[in-house]
């Protein structure tokens, strides 16, 4: 039962970094990041397909994206859709390929993705506190139903607030790392 509480936070944990760390590769951060283009989805042969499956998106120098179309008569539709997207980006078209010139960020817009940041940081605090909770509510039943003793409760609400304060510093460290990469940017 022990292992079984653990597993569940871990699983549910580790799935909150991961989401956090894909959250944070959409944040602008000035530099040229290829992930920033993840969401957009591009009008090909008459359905709506994400941009990885018509393009690959390269980030020659740190202030370009470079979107190379597989099928050259998609290069239209792709600056379109990315100039279309909800990013605030300016994509131009040489007949082969899309570039797409990353803005230099203001001062302004620079602490408003650091809030952006804050905000996904905390929901991943959220979530991982959420696993925290599920998996003390299973050893608590546990116990309550006399399937482990109150010193394997003990055992068990420990490592899993030693986990728990582990991804938290994790977190912070990951947020800390974003916050400095928006502000040097």
């Amino acid at each position: 039962m022990l292992e079984q509480a653990q597993e569940l936070a871990q699983e549910g944990m580790d799935t909150a970094l991961e989401r956090l760390k894909k959250e944070l590769s959409r944040v602008r951060a000035g530099r040229a990041n290829p992930g920033v283009l993840d969401e957009v989805r591009v009008e090909s042969y008459g359905t709506q397909l994400p941009l990885k499956q018509v393009a690959t998106v390269t980030a020659p120098d740190a202030r370009l994206l470079v979107v190379k179309a597989f099928d050259r008569g998609s290069v239209a539709a792709i600056e379109r859709a990315i100039n279309n997207s909800q990013l605030g980006l300016n994509a131009s078209n040489d007949g082969v390929v899309v570039r797409v010139p990353i803005p230099a960020l203001t001062e302004e817009r620079r602490r408003d993705l650091t809030k952006q940041v804050h905000s996904i940081g905390e929901d991943a605090k959220i979530a991982i506190r959420r696993a925290r909770r599920d998996a003390n509510d299973l050893l608590k039943q546990a116990e309550k139903d006399k399937d482990i003793s109150e010193d394997d409760l003990k055992r068990g609400l420990e490592k899993i607030q030693t986990a728990t304060d582990a991804l938290v510093k994790d977190v912070d460290a990951i947020i800390g790392k974003k916050e400095k990469e928006i502000l040097d940017g």
